[in-house]
């Protein structure tokens, strides 16, 4: 082994995880199945969110109830009840007036079903870490950061429902602030667990390219930026800004609109969050941020080691990201019907996932061990 500056070692499990939690940390298999379970059933809650706010569906259901509300209404009485409730919120009286008791089920159901995958999500949480905590199949690397999932999920809930009292009192709809903050919980909440299943999977190193610093530090600036979209398409949900502006690549006649469209609201900072131009405009920006940024890293991966593992990885996130704004169009241009808003949102996950994995495996090269920094090979 031949001595640097920078120490070529091949750095055991244990001292990696003890240096900065970026080294595989070898789970058993049964571990590694239930945290991957619990990202599908993440990114099926984050899916089935979206078609209930599509459908405009999430102000259905205007109490809540953890516990009873786990089942759905089971009887006439009960669904002439809960559609009573409805028609007392602004919703119903400005959108819905008129609405069948049927058209109410079905806007009742996917709010149900969202509110039920939470409930499932909790439980599939808690009882299997439960019980591989008690059998000592959770390292210390797993534990901390488990019960950290756990709480984020139990603020999840709260999250929720304090967006829906938003929309039952002089609205037709919830906050795009906090529809922002329950999303952006959700996809935190999905990398964690994409980060902590990738990084229970014991695997022979990657060999470490010329310039892995810089690599995985790109890796960790797409990572922040695919965050950031996602940030910026929920408010776009939320103000329903994909419905205005429905040609690309130009906006009304014009690739940037007049400023006085983009800056109408006052105070300034308010443009960025409520103005539907602006933000729908900066939707846009960061898709061609995202895209273009992606594409820079990738044929900076392949110039450094080409048909590497990071060099493949990274053209994979970058192809994803293509796909993504491509779809993104499709869905402004056909004025955002829900089967496209929905593939929209599942591919934004698929993305996310993509991305989470690529920076926690470019990462695993670097170790910080005893003697200074190490990179594995």
């Amino acid at each position: 082994m031949t001595e640097h500056s920078l120490t070529l070692s091949i750095l055991p499990v244990a001292e990696a995880s003890r240096a900065r939690g970026v080294a595989s940390i070898a789970a058993p298999s049964a571990v590694r199945v239930w945290l991957w379970s619990l990202v599908v059933l993440v990114f099926a809650m984050v899916v089935v969110g979206g078609a209930t706010r599509l459908t405009e569906s999430g102000l259905s259901i205007t109490e809540w109830k953890p516990v009873s509300g786990s089942l759905p209404p089971l009887s006439a009485a009960d669904w002439s009840d809960a559609f009573e409730k409805y028609k007392q919120i602004p919703q119903y009286a400005k959108m819905n007036a008129g609405m069948s008791l049927d058209s109410f089920k079905t806007i009742f159901l996917w709010e149900w079903s969202h509110r039920l995958l939470g409930r499932l999500i909790g439980f599939a949480l808690l009882v299997p870490m439960i019980w591989f905590w008690v059998r000592g199949q959770l390292n210390s690397y797993l534990k901390p950061r488990l019960v950290a999932v756990l709480g984020l999920g139990g603020v999840q809930g709260f999250v929720g429902w304090w967006m829906v009292k938003s929309g039952l009192v002089d609205r037709v709809e919830v906050s795009q602030y906090r529809l922002a903050t329950h999303l952006l919980l959700a996809s935190i909440t999905f990398a964690v667990l994409i980060w902590l299943a990738v990084s229970t999977k014991s695997r022979a190193s990657e060999a470490a390219l010329p310039a892995q610093g810089r690599l995985n530090r790109s890796a960790i600036v797409l990572t922040v930026l695919a965050f950031l979209q996602l940030g910026m398409g929920a408010l776009v949900a939320g103000l329903r800004a994909g419905l205005t502006y429905n040609t690309w690549p130009l906006m009304d006649g014009k690739l940037v609109p007049p400023l006085e469209d983009l800056t109408r609201t006052q105070p300034f900072w308010r443009n960025f969050f409520e103005n539907v131009t602006t933000v729908q405009f900066d939707h846009r920006l960061g898709a061609y941020v995202l895209l273009a940024f992606a594409v820079w890293h990738a044929l900076d991966s392949w110039v450094a080691r080409p048909a590497s593992h990071t060099a493949k990885r990274a053209i994979a996130v970058a192809s994803l990201v293509a796909c993504q704004a491509a779809l993104g169009i499709v869905t402004l241009v056909l004025m955002v019907p829900v089967w496209a808003g929905i593939l929209h949102q599942a591919f934004a996950m698929i993305v996310l996932a993509m991305i989470v994995v690529h920076c926690r495996r470019t990462g695993e090269i670097w170790n910080l061990g005893p003697t200074g920094l190490s990179v594995r090979s």
